[in-house]
C-alpha cells in the first residue's frame, strides 16, 4: 500500500436528512425538446450503484438515497460543510425511524443541490421515509499519499483508497479506470473552483463521441480517468494532468450537463496512470448497489 497520513485525519460526525425529491417540468433540452422527467433527489427505489449512467427517463438522477443537511438553506455553510465532509466510502448510520441503526455508505457528492448519495441495502431503503436523519462518520478529507506530493487526494475515505489500491510504478500511481473521458467531452463543473463540494459533468450531446471513446456503458460508480483535466484549485484544462472521478449521477438532456462524477484525485504533472479495467466500480469493492451480495 502507499503510504499516507491516515492517522492524522480528523473523524467527524456530520448529520443530514433525506433531501425531497426536485422536478424542473418543460425543461428544454439541447436537441431542442421539452423534457418533464424526474430528477434529483429523494429515495430512488430502482436505481442503484453498478446500474447504467444512461437511458433513465430521468435527468442528474441520483442513486438510492439523496441527503442534504438543509433543504431549506441551500448554499449556506451548514449544508456546504455537510456535503465537503461527506466522502466517499464513509459509513453512515439512519439515526430515526423503523430502520434506525441499519447502515449504509456514501457514493458520492453532488455540486449545486448539495446533496451526499448514500447507498443502504434494498431492505433498508424500503424502510425510509423523507423525515429520517442520517449520520454520516466524515473521514477523508484532507488525505495526502505522503510520498506522492504531486497527487492531490480528496473526497475519498483511506477504507475505500486501500480497497482502490493504486499501484507505484517509477514515481507515479497507476490507478484502474473503466473509461477515458477527453477534457473536450467535460462541461458543466468546468472553471468552477469548488471541486471539494461540486461534481463535474461529461457532456453527452454527442452520442458519437461518446461511442469513440467507449463512454457509452459507463456505469453509476465506475471510476474513470479526465485527461487533460486539473482539479487541484478547481477545474480547468492542463495538458497531461489528470484527474480520477467517480460517477456518480445519471445523464442529462441540458446542454453542457450529462453524467457527473466526484473527484477523487488528481495530477497536475500527470502522475497517474488510468490503467483500463471495466470493472472498475466502487460498488465492486465496497460491495453495495447491485455488486451486493444476495
Amino acid at each position: 500500500m502507499l503510504k499516507t497520513n491516515e492517522k492524522k485525519l480528523v473523524k467527524i460526525a456530520v448529520e443530514g436528512k433525506v433531501a425531497p425529491a426536485m422536478a424542473y417540468p418543460n425543461e428544454v433540452g439541447h436537441d431542442g425538446r421539452v423534457h418533464n422527467i424526474p430528477s434529483i433527489g429523494g429515495i430512488t427505489y430502482n436505481v442503484a450503484v453498478g446500474d447504467p449512467a444512461f437511458g433513465w427517463e430521468a435527468d442528474h438522477i441520483e442513486p438510492c438515497v439523496s441527503a442534504i443537511q438543509n433543504a431549506e438553506k441551500r448554499r449556506e455553510r451548514s449544508n456546504v460543510a455537510f456535503n465537503f465532509l461527506s466522502c466517499v466510502g464513509n459509513e453512515v448510520r439512519i439515526l430515526t425511524g423503523i430502520a434506525k441503526g441499519k447502515k449504509g455508505i456514501v457514493v458520492g457528492t453532488h455540486g449545486g443541490a448539495e446533496h451526499v448519495m448514500i447507498d443502504f441495502p434494498p431492505e433498508v431503503t424500503e424502510k425510509l421515509s423523507l423525515d429520517d436523519r442520517f449520520q454520516i462518520r466524515s473521514f477523508g478529507q484532507g488525505l495526502k499519499l505522503t510520498e506522492h506530493p504531486g497527487i492531490t487526494i480528496s473526497s475519498l475515505d483511506p477504507s475505500l483508497l486501500s480497497k482502490i489500491n493504486p499501484k507505484e510504478v517509477s514515481g507515479t500511481i497507476e490507478v484502474r479506470v473503466a473509461g477515458i473521458v477527453p477534457c473536450e467531452l467535460i462541461g458543466s463543473g468546468l472553471g468552477e473552483m469548488q471541486t471539494k463540494t461540486g461534481d463535474i459533468d461529461i457532456i453527452t450531446s454527442d452520442k458519437n463521441a461518446l461511442a469513440l471513446h467507449g463512454l457509452l456503458d459507463l456505469k453509476l460508480g465506475d471510476i474513470i480517468a479526465i485527461a487533460d483535466c486539473d482539479a487541484s484549485f478547481g477545474w480547468c484544462y492542463r495538458k497531461g494532468a489528470v484527474t480520477i472521478s467517480v460517477v456518480i449521477h445519471g445523464d442529462s438532456h441540458l446542454s453542457g450537463h450529462g453524467p457527473g462524477t466526484t473527484v477523487i484525485m488528481t495530477s497536475a504533472q500527470g502522475k497517474i496512470k488510468p490503467i483500463m479495467d471495466r470493472n472498475a466500480n466502487i460498488g465492486r469493492y465496497l460491495k453495495i448497489g447491485r455488486f451486493r451480495k444476495k
